[in-house]
């Protein structure tokens, strides 16, 4: 394959670093590290009225068409700056789904008010006690006439506070094996009977934590067949791993390339000029170059028809256990300086190290821990028989 993404691509990424120049601005970057919200109303609207909300999408839905190189492009882009996106990300999940599984009427009744920025959806995923084992779940939804009933609580339910619909795995048939009896459903938080409740993690990001009592919904919100949604979910996995960290680390390597050519104020010296400092970052420049490889892989397979299963998972095992070694080696190099944080003025490049480290502390978990990722490789890829 050509890992080179094109004219095209290269353009829309011209077309993206624009739009981040005029609204990506330092006031809504300080929102997103004292708040630890990684979504912004005002850049959700703004992407919605220049029709970028959903660029991949058909016309007929608002979109442009665009390929998946094209959109490879985009969010590179989106990452380097380090954008407030998971609202959106998200919300493109939830409408993927629906698009492909969902019925006729709430293909109507979501998908052209989300694609105009209206409202976005989080992910009801993982419970409490039941960790990356999604099937897991026992959140219960049972059918009471035309309508469900679902009690039970859900964690991880990042942007829930901004979102109108959680889309849920819940248990609808509780005598089935684990991976059946499952149903998805789309569920209002705003209809009575859901309680979001914040989670601050470690990264400084909030999450939330989420309970349903009695909460009353119609079977137009359900996505997929009864006790079925564990086929849903494979759908869903997919393309919440499919993409990489590269951008998060190319965001990296540049702070720490500027941080290691500028002079210490105490005695002038150089960083780059310790032999460890030019080692790391000669690592850290073949690691960015593989995980931008790897997410065009999982890329070009979408773009030639295919699901990109393995390479997804793949480009995410790589990219977050690479972020992490990454800012860990760097916070080190820094001394205690490398624990100052985004605000203190005096935190070498903004702080991009210790914020670094905390995040990518998270991408090790997001869509499935490394070592979900790791089986998944080593089973449907190489064909490997299951460990456990």
């Amino acid at each position: 394959m050509d890992f080179r993404l094109g004219e095209s691509s290269e353009a829309f990424r011209a077309e993206a670093k624009a739009f981040l120049d005029e609204h990506f601005t330092e006031d809504v970057e300080r929102m997103m590290h004292e708040t630890g919200i990684h979504h912004s109303w005002d850049l959700h609207r703004a992407l919605a009225d220049q029709g970028l909300l959903a660029p991949s999408w058909p016309e007929e839905f608002g979109g442009q068409g665009k390929g998946h190189l094209e959109m490879i492009a985009f969010h590179e882009e989106f990452q380097r700056a380090g954008a407030p996106t998971y609202g959106q990300g998200t919300t493109a999940i939830v409408l993927g789904i629906i698009l492909a599984l969902g019925s006729d009427e709430l293909k109507k009744m979501i998908i052209p008010p989300a694609l105009r920025g209206e409202f976005i959806v989080s992910l009801g995923f993982t419970e409490p006690e039941s960790g990356s084992d999604v099937a897991a779940a026992q959140t219960r939804a049972v059918r009471d006439g035309d309508e469900w009933v679902i009690n039970g609580q859900k964690m991880f339910t990042t942007s829930a506070q901004d979102a109108k619909y959680v889309f849920m795995l819940t248990r609808t048939n509780p005598d089935a094996p684990k991976h059946r009896g499952l149903t998805t459903f789309l569920v209002p938080i705003d209809g009575g009977g859901v309680e979001v409740q914040p989670v601050q993690t470690i990264s400084g990001e909030r999450t939330n934590i989420t309970f349903y009592s009695d909460v009353r919904i119609p079977d137009v919100m359900r996505i997929g067949e009864v006790d079925k949604g564990w086929d849903v979910m494979g759908l869903g996995l997919t393309l919440e791993r499919s993409g990489a960290h590269d951008g998060h680390t190319i965001r990296l390597q540049r702070a720490m390339e500027a941080w290691a050519t500028t002079p210490n104020e105490i005695d002038g010296t150089l960083p780059a000029d310790d032999e460890r400092t030019l080692a790391k970052l000669g690592r850290m420049a073949a690691e960015a170059e593989v995980t931008t490889l790897l997410a065009r892989r999982s890329a070009w397979v979408a773009d030639q028809g295919g699901r990109p299963g393995v390479e997804g998972s793949m480009a995410k095992l790589f990219s977050s256990e690479a972020l992490l070694r990454q800012s860990r080696d760097f916070v080190n190099l820094m001394g205690p300086d490398g624990i100052r944080s985004f605000g203190d003025p005096t935190a070498p490049a903004k702080g991009e190290a210790e914020y670094a480290l905390r995040f990518a502390l998270g991408t090790t978990t997001y869509g499935g821990t490394s070592e979900i990722q790791r089986d998944i490789v080593a089973r449907n890829g190489l064909g490997l028989p299951r460990a456990r």
